[in-house]
């Protein structure tokens, strides 16, 4: 399938396939990366999936995630710190260079953005130095404002790029999710400003379907079935330098019903068709 020289399947979109599966089928459409999560490679094996996406010569484009960095209590806050250092390591074992975050929601009884967010500066100050020395970097990933209070304080790509641009890009980026960007039109203008900075650690594609799903956790919907125009959201990263892979992440119960073979397969010629 031609147009597919930049695809990432991120694994949640095919979370029914095991690794093995997965990356069997990406190989047999000529896919050329992969975005893992850490539960289920944890599951399989860290070094067992490590091996099994060189052998078959798979980039690994993300591990998701790490992240949830806004606790009060100091002990909370230290594993907190203790898992994404872990999160680093396993990045590092996998051979990539990004690890994902997910910022985390307001601490029970807290309505304090401001100290939430001043919380994952402090985090990415520890944390930023530490990913370096392994070769990785943090991408702050900005999700869409109905995240704030429970999984995401960070809302807009101009919050993520105040927090990043404190450290240096080689430590600390942003990561572009048209998910959750796509309603902002302040987003091009932060785009551009992300790429001058050299802090565009991964781009993530999702179309917006309506009507969310109650939870609203799994209603991205697969490429061309909602709002978003990938070819602009292309456009624009592309503009501000970025040359790297474009990873579809979907979370999508009605795609985890059907054959997982199927869907990455539809994934795929949904990329060629909508954003290749």
């Amino acid at each position: 399938m031609s147009g597919l020289a930049r695809l990432s399947v991120n694994q949640m979109t095919v979370r029914q396939l095991s690794i093995p599966e997965l990356v069997e089928g990406c190989l047999e459409l000529g896919v050329p990366g992969v975005g893992l999560w850490r539960e289920p490679v944890r599951a399989y094996g860290l070094d067992a999936t490590a091996r099994a996406v060189r052998d078959a010569g798979l980039a690994v484009t993300t591990l998701c995630r790490g992240g949830f960095l806004t606790a009060i209590d100091p002990g909370e806050r230290a594993r907190a710190l203790d898992d994404n250092r872990a999160a680093v390591d396993e990045a590092a074992a996998l051979g990539t260079d990004t690890l994902v975050l997910v910022s985390g929601g307001l601490p029970p009884g807290s309505k304090d953005l401001h100290g939430a967010r001043e919380r994952i500066a402090d985090a990415l100050g520890e944390l930023g130095p530490y990913a370096a020395s392994r070769g990785v970097r943090l991408a702050v990933e900005p999700l869409h404002p109905m995240y704030a209070a429970d999984r995401c304080v960070v809302s807009t790509l101009a919050q993520a790029l105040d927090l990043a641009e404190r450290f240096p890009a080689d430590q600390v980026g942003v990561t572009v999710d048209t998910y959750h960007l796509w309603w902002d039109d302040t987003a091009p203008a932060q785009i551009a400003r992300a790429g001058a900075g050299g802090r565009i650690h991964g781009f993530q594609l999702a179309d917006w379907v309506t009507p969310l799903p109650e939870g609203v956790l799994v209603g991205r919907g697969q490429l061309g079935d909602g709002s978003v125009d990938f070819r602009v959201w292309r456009g624009l990263v592309e503009a501000a330098g970025y040359t790297g892979a474009i990873e579809v992440e979907l979370f999508n119960e009605g795609l985890w019903a059907r054959d997982g073979r199927e869907v990455l397969a539809e994934t795929a010629a949904r990329f060629a068709e909508h954003a290749g």
